[in-house]
């Protein structure tokens, strides 16, 4: 059974997917970092970058946002990508296919200049210093339908596969009366969707669409025009599109919304059960969700086979490595070793999938599976993998599995990440995860003893450590620094200070107290 949890807080609302009792996915939404995706504003051109073909605008949302000259220009080819339809062109009053080359062929200087107002809507949110990505190429999603305002394209989704199915829509969408500059989509939910729900939400989404081209011609300076549905409204869609079992929500106010939403979008076969969650015991604990998450900011998953995932993040991808670890025991022969292998690397993709989507990792992910003799066992594994990222809500792009066992996919990236959402940089190792050892520490103590001895004529020190440190000293080093120096006719004590990080150390002149740098 699949079942949503939602945790509200003062700060923080937390939407955790859940599949047999499991997390398959987790939204977090932060009430000082809430999402923009899909909201539409009336910017303000700040820059033009003519050597890339690129603008800089200011949205009022921090960090300026980016535009290229191919979100510009209409590009039939990037409504496919990110809508994954198939267009009727037959279905257009007005189709105008630009080539590819065009976009190169054009200056952005001939249409955009600096202090220009235009209206843009986000499609990628702003992750650490980089701004939103915008485009002028508007899209106004609704339940069933998606409304292109500035393109005349009419088209199905592809994974509508019932061939009857798809003509009934295309059919239906021919025969809309709407402006003949406006185009619409049909999303996978159309196919449970009535002909007079879908006519009423064209209506909506158009006259949503003539309110914010209003606004945006009465508004001064920058604003947003046009606000995306938030993150209860698409979850409450989610769950009913998705056949959900329950809903279960931890706050009586947002329970209460949440019944009307039901109300208002459920069709006569809704099966979905709504509870307002009442335990003590706060429900992420209770349905063992706060472990998952704590999980999830590891490097290393176990594998109920004994196999084991290592997760690490560079600079230019995600890579996940796939280790026998316990798994790889001794086998009677050669064929019991392979089919153990098999077994780790098909589980080891089913929780690659489900680590993908909780930790919400995007961009480029290498995963390096544990190598096998047969290619029609990589073959299985590769299948394996590309069933269970089937129902990740990101588009996924997956290429076939190398001679290494490498598999290389792509993971669209819609907002930070789950570690980037809870944690900083440790100001310490500033993301390596490493600190110094104790020995290179007492390594770097003494040189900078003898710097002060023979460069300042210090002859008098007292050198503040951690605790920890100290106790290493004790047991290895201070001895022989202490004698070491006296030979210099230095005198150097020591005492600790829990303020100071563990790999950290201060020198003082022992005679008036003050700090030395060295």
């Amino acid at each position: 059974m699949k079942e949503i949890l939602i945790n509200v807080e003062s700060k923080e609302l937390r939407v955790a997917i859940l599949k047999n009792k499991r997390l398959h996915d987790l939204v977090i939404e932060r009430k000082k970092s809430r999402q923009i995706t899909g909201n539409i504003y009336r910017g303000k051109v700040t820059n033009i970058l003519k050597n890339i073909q690129s603008a800089f605008i200011d949205i009022g949302e921090g960090e300026n946002g980016f535009i290229h000259i191919s979100d510009i220009i209409e590009n039939t080819q990037k409504f496919r990508d990110m809508f994954d339809m198939d267009f009727d062109s037959k279905g257009s009053k007005k189709t105008k296919e630009v080539p590819k080359e065009s976009s190169d062929e054009t200056d952005i200087t001939k249409i955009l200049k600096n202090g220009q107002t235009v209206l843009v809507q986000v499609v990628k949110e702003p992750i650490g210093t980089k701004g939103a990505r915008l485009t002028s190429n508007i899209s106004i999603p609704g339940r069933f339908l998606v409304l292109l305002p500035n393109s005349p394209h009419r088209g199905v989704s592809k994974k509508i596969s019932d061939g009857k199915i798809r003509t009934q829509l295309k059919n239906l969408i021919k025969a809309f009366e709407m402006p003949s500059e406006m185009g619409l989509i049909c999303r996978t939910s159309c196919v449970n969707a009535t002909r007079e729900q879908l006519i009423d939400e064209a209506h909506e989404l158009i006259s949503s669409w003539e309110n914010t081209r209003k606004e945006f011609e009465k508004s001064k300076g920058t604003s947003m025009l046009y606000q995306e549905s938030d993150v209860i409204k698409r979850t409450v869609i989610k769950a009913l599109d998705k056949n959900f079992g329950r809903l279960l929500v931890d706050d009586k106010a947002t329970y209460k919304i949440i019944a009307q939403m039901v109300k208002k979008y459920a069709g006569p076969k809704n099966t979905l059960k709504i509870d307002c969650y009442r335990d003590k015991l706060p429900i992420f604990k209770r349905f063992g969700i706060e472990k998952e998450i704590g999980k999830a900011a590891n490097r290393k998953i176990w594998l109920q086979s004994g196999g084991y995932l290592f997760f690490e993040r560079t600079e230019a991808m995600y890579t996940v490595d796939v280790n026998s670890g316990r798994g790889g025991g001794k086998k009677d022969s050669s064929k019991d070793v392979e089919e153990a292998i098999v077994h780790i690397n098909m589980e080891a993709a089913e929780e690659i999938a489900r680590q993908l989507s909780i930790r919400n990792i995007g961009g480029l992910v290498i995963c390096d599976f544990i190598d096998m003799r047969f290619r029609k066992n990589g073959r299985r594994v590769l299948d394996r993998l590309k069933a269970a990222l089937k129902e990740d809500s990101a588009k996924i792009t997956i290429l076939g599995m190398s001679e290494f066992g490498l598999v290389e996919m792509t993971r669209q990236r819609n907002r930070e990440s789950l570690l980037q959402t809870m944690y900083t940089e440790c100001p310490y190792c500033y993301g390596k995860g490493l600190i110094k050892n104790f020995e290179s520490v007492s390594i770097e103590l003494e040189r900078s003893i003898s710097e002060l001895i023979k460069c300042n004529e210090q002859f008098a020190l007292e050198v503040a450590v951690h605790p920890q440190f100290n106790d290493y000293l004790n047991r290895e080093d201070k001895a022989y620094l202490m004698e070491t120096f006296e030979d210099n006719n230095a005198r150097i004590s020591f005492r600790t200070s829990d303020t100071l990080h563990i790999s950290e150390f201060e020198i003082y002149n022992s005679t008036n107290g003050t700090l030395l740098e060295v």
